[in-house]
């Protein structure tokens, strides 16, 4: 094949292609827009009318509207717009029902404000009908059935509540990583810690001597940021006055290398610093 001949075949492909893209674009806008309908088309036929009104809602719904040779959609979506809209609120009603009771009977003091809800402190959830998930602490819950959430809810109970906790031993032990740490960077009594740093200190403290002669993941013992925010509660809930020392624990509230963590008032807080102060008399 000679040069001429060469570029003569390149010079046609790339022609034909110049034709092809736009007729291809098109094709290809017009199978989104039939593929769109097709849903529309499945959801109405097991009468799914959570995604239906997902669908009627997006951006692609307005482009099949827009289409000239779909014009006849427009009053059409807009009936069906309705009814989703209607079947949506209906459940809704009858899903914060159900939650409720099913919460009740579990014997958890359940808060809903519809799409959140929140079961005892340190642990919160947010429902979303369009995904058909629940998320409880951020872990995604593949389901919206109330049986599933208030079984989860109850893990996490189980898991932040049910265990032994004595709110005395707890602050001393707050108090003696606090003091180490003190110690480490000669500061002054009272100087606030970051809690960054405190944090993965006292982590460190609750391990076993076996865990520091074998660090082995098996001897490691985990103590979750959704722990530790849930202990601080139940210790500001006690009321015990303070350390056996009679040292007072402070919260530093602010953005920078913060956690968020739940604070004397029973509110999620962003906390950066931790200190404590001789009690006043």
């Amino acid at each position: 094949m000679d040069i001429d001949q060469e570029s003569f075949l390149q010079e046609n492909q790339e022609n034909i292609n110049n034709i092809l893209r736009p007729f291809q674009k098109e094709l290809n806008r017009g199978q989104r827009l039939a593929d769109f309908l097709k849903q529309c088309l499945r959801c109405l036929g097991r009468d799914d009318f959570l995604q239906l009104e997902e669908l009627l809602n997006s951006k692609i719904a307005q482009n099949v509207e827009d289409e000239d040779t779909l014009s006849k959609c427009g009053p059409l979506f807009q009936t069906l717009r309705e009814y989703a809209g209607e079947q949506v609120e209906k459940y809704r009603f009858a899903f914060i029902e159900d939650l409720s009771r099913l919460a009740e009977e579990a014997e958890l003091p359940i808060e809903i404000d519809f799409p959140r809800f929140t079961i005892l402190k340190g642990i919160e959830g947010e429902i979303d009908f369009s995904k058909r998930t629940t998320s409880i602490n951020k872990k995604v819950l593949k389901s919206i059935d109330p049986r599933r959430i208030v079984t989860a809810a109850l893990r996490w109970k189980k898991q932040l509540y049910d265990g032994p906790f004595d709110p005395q031993t707890f602050v001393d032990g707050l108090y003696a990583t606090y003091t180490k740490i003190n110690k480490q960077e000669d500061a002054a009594p009272g100087h606030p810690v970051g809690i960054q740093q405190f944090y993965l200190e006292y982590v460190i403290s609750l391990q076993s001597k076996a865990f520091f002669i074998n660090m082995d993941k098996s001897k490691f013992r985990g103590y979750s940021l959704e722990q530790f925010g849930v202990d601080l509660w139940r210790y500001f809930e006690a009321g015990i006055g303070g350390t056996s020392d009679g040292m007072m624990l402070q919260l530093r509230p602010g953005r920078n290398n913060s956690l968020w963590l739940i604070d004397s008032d029973g509110e999620r807080r962003q906390i950066t610093g931790i200190s404590f102060q001789e009690r006043a008399i």
